[in-house]
């Protein structure tokens, strides 16, 4: 049954396509097999999940990259890389089962009927969504909607009797792909790109025309953990990097002849000194601005090797609103290099391809990683090598600081633990906070996560039965009472009572735990302060202040800044002395 499925999602997939032009031999004994189903089985089936079954299970056997989106999932795809969405214009998180707003969206629709942060929406449309243990996803359902409809919330707000209620009528909503733009020092700017969208491109020039006004000369881009998006966002991005008639990237499959992008006009930076931040989650279209900027020698990468992501998708919408998501060629930087790593063991070993980095200890060390000789390339200018087959390679290579992410902080995080606790406080020091620190300089400055602070992060840690010994157990297994108890005899040249073996055991477990609690905060604790002062910058100020804070505490950032600020090292990692 199961390759009558995978012949008739075959059939289905080319008729869509417009494909099937004839019916030869092979087509008409899909042609069959369709029909023998149709009018022949022996249940009644359910023909659209049927479908959408047996397309799946085909596009599954193509590569890791091709699939099918039903319609949910094809809205839910296009919305963030489209640039907006329609609906009241706030960002929330959930905080004991209340949906807390934690910003509104400038100029949005609800800051302009004043709902504020710090909030807590009760009811929408007359529908309870506070402490009914809804979904995130059902709460924005509710809350999105077409353009000029009412949304009517009832909120709770700090210091108000009763519920205050609020008509608020929808429109479109901005989703940025700018994360971040700020000045370093005197002379170096900083973007961070988090995908790439249909607003990317223009986002960038502003922000990059704002830094050149500021004094820009050099700039970081920092394309950690972005996961590519729309080929002209990038190919438009790194234009403005390279000189003209340069080649940005081509795109060639069986199907598919050679398809250049070129770089044709004057680019706002062109010149100035350039660094690149990548890491195992840089991939796709952020993989292709960073190789061509990488084989035209006109900047330096620094991280871990990129992902590895060269296929190229084409959408092909069906009748009901879904849609296949089809590989049709593969990219090649302006060296030649194909960028896409290998799918050959099958794709489940291919989804675990970060996880073999990490245990390889590529993450850590850079010479873990190998490449043959026959994906050897040279850079376009100076002719340095560069190599294909799995991501783009840094030129200068930042290891993962892996001691820092304990078991402790992986569950902080995870159980929203960690989040909860920042959105919390930030609440509840809100004005004192607006007070005192009117500017971002005078909170980096100012303001330090205090040792009371990590006691109550860690007081609510415990009630959800995450404490910070997790990794000492593991490798510090107390032995049992009966194996106690036998040591103790042989030791002592008696029998202790188990009375005392109870009480030693139980000491034992006492000192270990407090060893292995020490030991986890010890390397946590700077990652915890930082977090935590990161999330109440980014509620008191914007994303840019997180990342301000976040890249204090980052080795790829810091080396990016000494790298751009050191002429001959720049110059020696691209060969041009």
């Amino acid at each position: 049954m199961k390759r009558t499925f995978i012949t008739l999602a075959l059939l289905l997939a080319i008729s869509i396509c417009g494909m099937a032009q004839s019916q030869s031999a092979a087509m008409r004994k899909l042609s069959m097999t369709e029909y023998a189903i149709q009018n022949l089985y022996v249940d009644k089936l359910d023909e659209n999940k049927l479908t959408e079954d047996v397309i799946e299970a085909i596009l599954k056997k193509l590569d890791p990259h091709s699939s099918y989106m039903n319609v949910e999932e094809t809205k839910q795809m296009n919305e963030p890389l489209q640039g907006n969405f329609e609906g009241v214009g706030i960002q929330f998180n959930m905080l004991n089962d209340t949906l807390f707003v934690i910003q509104t969206i400038p100029g949005g629709p609800s800051e302009k009927v004043g709902i504020m942060a710090g909030d807590r929406i009760i009811m929408v449309n007359d529908t309870l969504v506070a402490g009914v243990k809804m979904k995130n996803t059902d709460i924005m359902k509710r809350l999105r909607g077409k353009k000029g409809s009412i949304a009517a919330v009832k909120v709770l707000r700090r210091g108000v009797n009763g519920l205050v209620e609020f008509r608020i009528v929808r429109d479109k909503i901005p989703i940025y792909s700018l994360d971040a733009s700020y000045m370093v020092d005197k002379n170096t700017g900083y973007i961070k790109i988090n995908k790439f969208a249909a607003t990317t491109y223009d986002e960038f020039l502003k922000a990059m025309r704002d830094l050149r006004k500021k004094g820009m000369k050099n700039l970081i881009l920092d394309l950690e953990d972005n996961g590519g998006g729309y080929l002209t966002a990038a190919t438009n991005m790194a234009d403005e990097f390279l000189k003209d008639d340069q080649l940005i990237v081509y795109t060639q499959g069986y199907h598919q002849s050679r398809d250049e992008s070129i770089a044709t006009k004057k680019g706002e930076f062109e010149t100035g000194k350039l660094v690149v931040m990548i890491d195992e989650n840089t991939a796709s279209a952020s993989e292709i601005v960073s190789g061509a900027i990488q084989d035209w020698d006109r900047g330096v990468i620094v991280g871990r090797r990129s992902f590895g992501k060269g296929l190229v998708q084409r959408p092909i919408p069906l009748p009901d609103g879904s849609m296949i998501r089809l590989t049709v060629a593969r990219y090649y930087t302006p060296s030649g290099r194909c960028i896409q790593k290998s799918y050959e063991d099958g794709i489940d070993k291919y989804k675990k391809d970060l996880i073999d980095r990490y245990n390889k200890g590529e993450l850590v060390h850079a010479d873990s990683i190998h490449f043959p000789d026959s994906l050897k390339a040279f850079t376009k200018i100076n002719r340095r090598i560069v190599y294909g087959g799995g991501g783009i390679m840094p030129d200068y290579f930042v290891p993962m600081d892996t001691a820092r992410y304990t078991v402790f902080y992986i569950n902080l995080v995870a159980k929203g633990i960690l989040n909860k606790y920042c959105i919390s406080y930030f609440d509840d020091h809100r004005n004192e906070f607006k007070e005192k620190y009117p500017t971002f300089e005078a909170f980096d400055k100012g303001f330090n996560v205090t040792d009371e602070m990590i006691d109550q992060l860690l007081t609510e840690a415990k009630k959800d039965k995450v404490v910070p010994n997790d990794t000492a157990y593991a490798k510090n297994k107390l032995r049992t009472e009966v194996e106690l108890k036998a040591t103790l005899t042989k030791d002592l040249g008696y029998t202790p009572s188990d009375e005392v073996v109870k009480y030693m055991l139980k000491d034992m477990q006492a000192k270990l735990n407090d060893k292995a609690e020490k030991d986890e905060m010890i390397k946590t604790k700077p990652l915890l302060q930082n977090q935590i002062k990161a999330l109440i910058a980014r509620d008191l100020f914007d994303m840019t202040a997180y990342f301000r804070v976040i890249n204090s505490d980052s080795d790829s950032f810091k080396k990016a800044v000494e790298i751009i600020n050191n002429e001959k090292q720049y110059n020696k990692l691209l060969k041009k002395l």
